[in-house]
């Protein structure tokens, strides 16, 4: 690029897709004078999904806004929580975050998770279709244009991954309402409808059972329960401490 010379600075929420040496202060970036601000943002490592206001010399600017030589432009993260406008709010994980979604799910919130890798234009088509926010930390895959709306997942650890999107999306939770395998609806069933999936210790000591509406699995308080109950009242207090 040989075209006007313009400043950019990054909110210090969007260091870790910038080079260290851009992560303080306004840089200057030396642009083709004809590509959007959009389109330089992205050019310097930052996905448009974890952009929220892009401020021009004290004015706030579009994406399409193409910075005029020396202007200063203050780029600033999604303001949260976000609200994904025109449809219920949806998910769609891809290979690498399986353990967030069971867990979205167990919290009884919509999300589709592809257990194998089908590929970034495969994820970003079933997000369009479906209309579901794509969480990845793959920053190639969220800079497809045909998703429907993304966001990176900003940890490797599930319990903070788990945070972050609560604290991004403020979902509403009905826990226990989803399968945590399929991510279908359960609904109440009587033992006789599951007995083909109980050992003969689970027959007698439990009465109480769910079923997915769309893989059958059958559901129960079992050994796990206890950890499952953990991470269900370590969330809603969560979400109520957000409020």
């Amino acid at each position: 690029m040989n075209g006007p010379e313009i400043h950019v600075e990054f909110a210090p929420e969007l260091g870790i897709f910038v080079p260290q040496g851009r992560r303080e202060g306004a840089t200057k970036v030396v642009t083709d004078g004809v590509s959007t601000l959009g389109h330089v943002v992205e050019s310097l490592g930052v996905p448009l999904t974890e952009v929220g206001a892009l401020v021009a010399d004290g004015r706030e600017v579009p994406v399409s806004h193409v910075a005029g030589p020396g202007e200063t432009v203050r780029v600033r993260p999604v303001a949260r929580p976000q609200r994904v406008p025109g449809a219920p709010l949806r998910f769609l994980l891809d290979v690498h975050l399986g353990t967030l979604a069971r867990r979205l799910r167990l919290l009884g919130v919509d999300a589709a998770y592809e257990s194998t890798d089908i590929g970034d234009p495969a994820l970003a088509a079933r997000s369009a279709a479906e209309r579901r926010v794509m969480l990845s930390r793959d920053r190639g895959l969220l800079r497809r244009r045909e998703l429907w709306a993304g966001a990176f997942v900003y940890s490797t650890r599930p319990d903070e991954q788990l945070n972050d999107v609560l604290d991004r999306f403020a979902p509403e939770l009905r826990p226990w309402t989803r399968c945590t395998a399929c991510n279908g609806l359960l609904r109440e069933a009587a033992k006789d409808d599951v007995a083909d999936q109980l050992e003969g210790g689970t027959r007698r000591s439990y009465d109480v059972f769910a079923q997915c509406e769309e893989c059958g699995r059958a559901y129960w308080k079992g050994a796990h329960h206890d950890q499952l109950e953990a991470i269900v009242e370590r969330a809603l207090a969560f979400c109520s401490e957000r409020r």
